[in-house]
């Protein structure tokens, strides 16, 4: 198989960094992101797990992947896949707004990638949460890491996170 690529981008921000998919390691996974793209949303920065941003998307596999090539210590560059359940995203511990694109989906796509070390997948209202690691970035990741720590200080509001083939 060929080596398959994506683009993760700050539109706003006009940062980009490309990511080669993990397809020995998470096949199912690789091919429903990549058969769904382009993807994006509104982007976020974790408040638990650390270094992370993330975009809250409708599901777009036929069946949601299993948990292939998991961690719950994401290393700088990961792209990883979570789902959730609208309760699991409900409580005002979040701080999601009334408005978030993501209330009232009963299942709820997480796509993320980690700019820096020492993240740590454990959440205070439902314990340990592995990802699925799908995707490395292997250009443009100092830059992005960056462009993150501002969306952090400055916030994200109009802010996306997308992701597109490259």
């Amino acid at each position: 198989m060929t080596d398959r690529f994506v683009e993760v981008s700050l539109d706003r921000r006009g940062v980009r960094c490309t990511a080669k998919l993990l397809d020995d390691r998470a096949p199912i996974t690789c091919d429903a992101v990549w058969n769904a793209l382009p993807l994006g949303g509104d982007v976020y920065h974790a408040k638990y797990a650390r270094n992370e941003i993330y975009a809250l998307l409708p599901t777009f596999a036929p069946e949601e992947p299993p948990l292939e090539n998991p961690t719950v210590t994401p290393i700088p560059g990961d792209l990883c896949y979570f789902t959730f359940t609208d309760t699991q995203l409900g409580t005002k511990s979040y701080g999601y707004e009334a408005e978030a694109g993501h209330r009232g989906r009963t299942t709820v796509v997480d796509l993320a990638l980690f700019y820096e070390r020492n993240n740590l997948l454990i959440n205070g209202d439902a314990g340990w949460v592995p990802g699925i690691v799908w995707g490395s970035v292997v250009e443009g990741l100092p830059e992005m890491a960056e462009a993150c720590q501002d969306l952090w200080r400055a916030g994200a509001l109009g802010e996306t996170l997308n992701f597109r083939r490259v």
